[in-house]
């Protein structure tokens, strides 16, 4: 089986379960592959918007710290592998394909007993426990998928700590109508004597279930103090912070990323003061300055400006908006904007609306996609818009205005499967 074979064998297993929701199938799974998930000392973190950034902030201090450290990612924005990784790096192509042929082998034996046979992320995630477990990894960072409390990387035993990145509506068909139903599931990685650690700016409807969560397991909740986070000045889009004397500069920029840098300081002191894990301040700090992820408020190009992001629901649309304003670029920019019809793309419009002159809206390459010509009719309520035919031609006719008009520059976003296809595109138009 080549690493595209097995990719492709991953896909095509279904996204949901017929079934009733549950850890069962997950379970079976990994019983069928040897139970490689029995002794990973694992940090997990659900949420709504930040999982993959503080996920991937967690898994730079510990990397720096001199641990061997796996993480999960989902979704990916390149490259499928982007998904499994350990010390920062991808796994490898051969490596993906062995293991991917083990797990689905073990579905084959699943449905041949007539079990109910696992999901696509429940086969993925199968497959980083047992890349981890053959790695020997020191601590495995885990984002959940969707929700918590049923989720595939929830049947991991061996939590040190659990975190809750902001409550957002997302997914409300599964996780409920209500930022407390969503928080509900959310909670529901919270184990016994785990502590937990909380976004510092939790909605409070959130925070009820959060609460009610730990004090069952007999846990403490670990809350960042937002006057403790203190921005540093520097240049448009830089992220200097101090949070309780450490500092860095973070390559993620945003308010909402000085925060995550904060939910990591406590991760790692969390593993310092339960279980004695030596972390020296240094590697925290040296470990938040080297995190990087893609789609994430990427600035790939300062002038002028080339910025991507894969937001794709009101919070992370939110979070975009007041980082563009912070740095001044209101109406300045030409937006690439592309978007899913499950979303809430209306109150993702009018909040983008203030930083943009000009958009350009295009179909992302999803079958849920919202095609580019309805999102254009939305679009123009609150922005000058037109449709464009292809993600390229938007982009180069984005760059051409910003050019013609005098504007700071262009951001693209409104979806992750849009990011993918503009990031190759992003990144040779940088070099220029």
């Amino acid at each position: 089986m080549t690493v595209q074979q097995a990719i492709e064998a991953l896909h095509a297993l279904p996204r949901l379960g017929a079934g009733q929701p549950g850890l069962a199938r997950m379970q079976n799974l990994l019983a069928h592959l040897g139970s490689p998930e029995k002794d990973l000392p694992c940090i997990h973190i659900a949420g709504t918007n930040g999982k993959g950034s503080l996920a991937v902030m967690t898994a730079s201090i510990l990397t720096a710290a001199g641990y061997k450290t796996g993480l999960t990612i989902s979704p990916y924005v390149v490259e499928f592998r982007e998904r499994f990784q350990i010390n920062g790096k991808m796994i490898p192509a051969r490596t993906l394909a062995a293991l991917a042929q083990k797990v689905l082998g073990a579905v084959d034996a699943i449905r041949q007993e007539g079990g109910d046979p696992p999901v696509q992320f429940e086969a993925v995630t199968a497959l980083a426990l047992l890349w981890f477990a053959k790695e020997n990894c020191d601590f495995v960072v885990l984002e959940t998928g969707l929700g918590g409390r049923y989720d595939a990387t929830n049947a991991v035993p061996r939590k040190l700590v659990a975190a809750i990145t902001r409550i957002g509506y997302d997914h409300q068909e599964l996780l409920g109508d209500t930022l407390a139903e969503i928080a509900a599931e959310k909670a529901g990685i919270i184990r016994e004597g785990c502590p937990v650690v909380c976004y510092p700016d939790q909605p409070d409807e959130a925070m009820g279930p959060i609460l009610a969560a730990a004090a069952e397991a007999h846990t403490s909740i670990i809350t960042p103090e937002k006057e403790d986070i203190r921005r540093l000045p520097g240049k448009r889009l830089e992220n200097r912070i101090d949070y309780g004397g450490y500092r860095a500069a973070l390559a993620l920029p945003g308010a909402h990323q000085a925060d995550h840098a904060a939910m990591a300081v406590e991760i790692a002191l969390a593993l310092w003061r339960s279980y004695g894990y030596e972390i020296p301040d240094d590697a925290i700090e040296a470990g938040l300055a080297a995190a990087r992820m893609p789609a994430r408020i990427e600035v790939l190009r300062r002038r002028p400006l080339l910025l991507l992001d894969g937001c794709h629901n009101p919070d992370g649309a939110k979070a975009l908006a007041q980082t563009l304003q912070a740095a001044k670029y209101e109406e300045n920019l030409v937006g690439v904007l592309g978007m899913l019809a499950d979303k809430d793309y209306k109150t993702m419009l009018e909040t983008l609306a203030p930083c943009l002159a000009k958009a350009f809206t295009v179909t992302p390459n999803c079958p849920r996609a919202l095609s580019g010509a309805d999102l254009q009719r939305e679009a123009r309520f609150f922005m000058d818009a037109e449709a464009a035919p292809t993600v390229p031609q938007a982009l180069r006719a984005a760059v051409r205005y910003a050019e013609d008009h005098n504007l700071a520059g262009v951001v693209v976003c409104g979806s992750l499967y849009l990011a993918a296809e503009a990031r190759p595109w992003l990144l040779k138009e940088a070099e220029k």
